[in-house]
């Protein structure tokens, strides 16, 4: 982990041209290296950190009063750290009747925050608490629900169902933090008695990188897919040398355990809706021949939605998995017990995550845990079916390679799009797709579930979903668009997005049909798109002339016009479905 020392000299980088942030910090205690921790691991991820800091122990204040400096600067994402330290010391001067209520009154403190309307629509990041054993009870204080104990386990769980309630609300976990270091790391007593700083410098860090996970998260730059080696990676030892019967796998005691609980981290990451993928140098069938036939294998073929096992070069495997998935090399994270090809990822595919796994495979799971690299801010059913989606884009590349015309192929995938406005069903995949998609979003604006609501709710917003179809199998919702009227004859794409998963079978001249359809039925004359350029959108910079749009001179931004008069409806091979 990067340290304290080196987060500081990185706020003396010139990072004006990174994408800003505006944040505000707001806490209990002393802040000031939390802020600068923060800042410094925003310039780590490529963000200008514009970071407001609240007065020390004006929580109350900032929040609860309207002509407070935090209401002024009206930051994007609010960080709130109330301690287990002030909580404990407004325990303690509390009678026992009325410490049985102290999770209660913050948790209704902290709701207040998130439903208050000025506060609706920005992204509240609190901490958690981590215990503080005061011993009071010894043990015993699990049986007593007036105990600092208890009202801390207690405010901790109610934090997690308010996070559900209330969907502008994130926890950030130092209670995990904690377990995972341990107390005496987090918090140096002598340096909080001469400065009321809880975090210890060496946690520092740890704690920025896991706010910066969070925001980096909300801002669409998390991790999608996880790409395996196999031999002394997945199990022990070489499949090829020592056959099924000698590679290391199993409960009992030994190495192969490492490798099973290993295996164990990894369906569950698949279960969450991690693609997940294999790149070995093996002979296919010999790579396959544990998935098929070991008793010990936790993660079965079905598991893998891209299984690259031949003698190319990993490089070479991990960019055929790339195209096809459609996704970020910067959204892909590559594991590999092998340094020599580890390194030659790295130098040859940029943007890629490779951790340095430890050389004892009984390490892997504590190193990978500290490295936090799953950090996601949604989560759906679709996620869970996001594996056999990849699967079936496996095949379909297959099946491409066996036609000379593309439209021939395009007709034998019999695709149909059911086209829908936004409904309480669909609304949290709309919001969700808003925060994750970025290459293919015109604009990239983020909403949650609650603008979403808002829109399917207003007569003037026309909203359109669009999922998609075809003889291999349900692609589920794929594509949004969100016009609004900029005058009685024209209306503006405020945002257009769709999965890269379904580029090149159509979907954008089936979506601008439909667009215009809609435009024409509800009596305007031209539809106004724009592009505004970020560092993973790029490939859509012609979207607009490719389609038609006429680009509109003056001003500084990338807008387009179309006239619907005259539109002729564009090719496309897509059916709705009735």
């Amino acid at each position: 982990m990067i340290d304290l020392k080196t987060l500081k000299k990185n706020l003396k980088k010139d990072s004006s041209t990174f994408p800003s942030i505006k944040m505000a910090l707001v806490g209990d205690t002393a802040t000031q290296l939390l802020c600068t921790a923060i800042k410094g691991m925003g310039v780590e991820r490529g963000y200008n950190i514009d970071l407001f800091e609240a007065e020390y122990n004006q929580v109350e204040r900032q929040f609860l009063d309207p002509t407070s400096e935090l209401y002024q600067f009206d930051a994007d994402f609010i960080v709130v750290f109330q301690s287990t330290h002030k909580l404990g010391e407004c325990h303690s001067m509390l009678s026992m009747a009325e410490q049985a209520d102290v999770a209660e009154q913050r948790l209704q403190f902290v709701e207040s925050i998130c439903t208050n309307p000025f506060f609706a629509n920005k992204i509240i990041v609190y901490f958690n608490y981590p215990e503080i054993e005061d011993t009071v009870f010894g043990s015993y204080a699990n049986k007593v629900s007036s105990s600092f104990t208890w009202q801390v386990r207690k405010l901790n769980e109610g934090l997690m169902l308010l996070s559900q309630k209330c969907t502008n609300l994130f926890l950030c976990d130092l209670a995990a933090v904690q377990n995972k270091y341990g107390r005496d790391f987090m918090f140096t007593p002598n340096v909080y008695v001469s400065t009321e700083m809880v975090l210890s410098v060496d946690a520092l860090p740890i704690v920025a990188s896991r706010v910066m996970d969070i925001v980096c998260a909300i801002k669409g730059q998390f991790k999608k897919c996880l790409i395996l080696d196999l031999d002394n990676t997945v199990w022990g030892g070489v499949i090829g040398d020592d056959g099924i019967e000698g590679i290391n796998l199993g409960h009992g005691l030994g190495i192969g355990k490492a490798f099973t609980e290993f295996q164990m981290w990894v369906k569950k990451l698949r279960q969450r809706g991690i693609i997940i993928c294999v790149a070995s140098k093996n002979n296919e069938d010999t790579a396959k021949e544990p998935f098929e036939k070991h008793p010990d294998m936790i993660l079965k073929l079905d598991d893998i939605a891209v299984f690259q096992a031949n003698w190319e070069t990993k490089v070479d495997n991990i960019r055929t998995i790339q195209s096809i998935l459609n996704i970020s090399f910067d959204s892909m994270v590559f594991l590999d017990d092998n340094p020599f090809e580890r390194n030659i990822v790295r130098e040859n595919i940029k943007g890629i995550t490779v951790p340095e796994l430890p050389e004892d495979p009984g390490e892997y799971l504590e190193y990978l845990y500290s490295l936090n690299l799953f950090e996601t801010a949604s989560y759906s059913q679709a996620d869970k079916d996001r594996t056999k989606q990849y699967q079936v884009e496996a095949k379909r590349v297959s099946l491409s390679k066996t036609f000379t015309n593309e439209a021939d192929f395009l007709k034998s995938l019999n695709m149909v799009s059911t086209v829908s406005g936004f409904t309480k069903f669909n609304t949290p995949r709309v919001a969700q797709l808003s925060q994750r998609s970025n290459q293919f979003n015109l604009r990239t604006i983020r909403y949650t579930e609650a603008d979403i609501a808002a829109m399917a709710d207003n007569p003037d917003v026309i909203d359109l979903s669009f999922t998609l179809e075809d003889r291999f199998g349900d692609n589920g919702l794929i594509a949004v668009v969100i016009m609004k009227p900029l005058d009685e004859d024209s209306l503006f794409v405020d945002t257009w997005f769709m999965s890269c998963r379904v580029l090149k079978r159509g979907m954008e001249n089936f979506t601008l049909n439909t667009m215009v359809e809609r435009a024409k039925n509800a009596g305007f004359r031209r539809i106004v798109g724009e592009y505004i350029p970020t560092a993973k959108n790029k490939m859509v910079e012609q979207h607009y002339p490719s389609l038609g749009f006429k680009k509109i001179e003056g001003g500084d931004t990338f807008l387009y016009e179309l006239i619907l008069d005259n539109y002729q409806s564009l090719t496309c091979y897509i059916d709705v479905k009735q």
